[in-house]
């Protein structure tokens, strides 16, 4: 039979190898916390895309065709009203998927989707958004009571129009710049982002 000296000799040596393998092990308790800040970190707002051309005319459109919105949703009485109704699908239409974009856009998340060539998505959204302003406005213009909640629409509508429209313009030039390919250029900038992520992984000793 072994001794209560022996049995606590073993023990310790037991613990000491336990912490050993613990130590060496890579499932570290710090893996997880450290893989979740880069994860949070890649969800910041890109303020130089705010501040880009696109970034400002993408929030102008979202606060004009709101603003268009609620002037037509003002108006009570109507008869008829097609051209209330179509204005207001519209602006409501185009403030809703230009706001989902320019969210997409500042939060970088378009890159995590190199597939979808947002380039082309951008350029459909905003000319798509031009063409449906300008002919609901102009059916409003010509189908309307000259109530005070109309005419402001109209005004916020064609100016939203213009808006649109330099926007598509500025978008088919990047377009055409860049080939109509978006998907590669979104693939490196994709690998770059890993590869800093990794260097960063590597550079912790805690990690190792």
């Amino acid at each position: 039979m072994r001794t209560t000296e022996e049995t606590e000799g073993f023990d310790g040596e037991a613990s000491n190898t336990s912490m050993i393998s613990g130590a060496s092990s890579p499932y570290q308790p710090t893996t997880e916390p450290v893989l979740s800040r880069n994860v949070l970190g890649a969800m910041r707002c890109d303020t130089e895309y705010l501040r880009s051309y696109f970034g400002i005319l993408k929030a102008a459109e979202v606060i004009l065709s709101f603003i268009g919105f609620i002037c037509i949703e003002t108006i009570m009485m109507c008869s008829p009203c097609g051209g209330v109704y179509f204005f207001e699908f519209v602006s409501c239409s185009a403030s809703v998927v230009t706001g989902v974009l320019l969210l997409i856009f500042c939060l970088n998340l378009h890159i995590k989707v190199p597939q979808i060539n947002w380039n082309l998505t951008d350029l459909v959204n905003t000319a798509a958004s031009t063409f449906f302003f300008f002919l609901s406005s102009l059916v409003l213009a010509c189908i309307n009571h000259n109530t005070g909640a109309e005419i402001a629409a109209l005004i916020f509508g064609f100016l939203v129009t213009g808006v649109y429209g330099l926007n598509t313009f500025l978008a088919v030039r990047r377009w055409r710049r860049g080939n109509g390919c978006q998907g590669p250029a979104q693939t490196s900038e994709y690998i770059r982002a890993r590869t800093a992520s990794r260097g960063e992984m590597e550079a912790r000793p805690e990690l190792a």
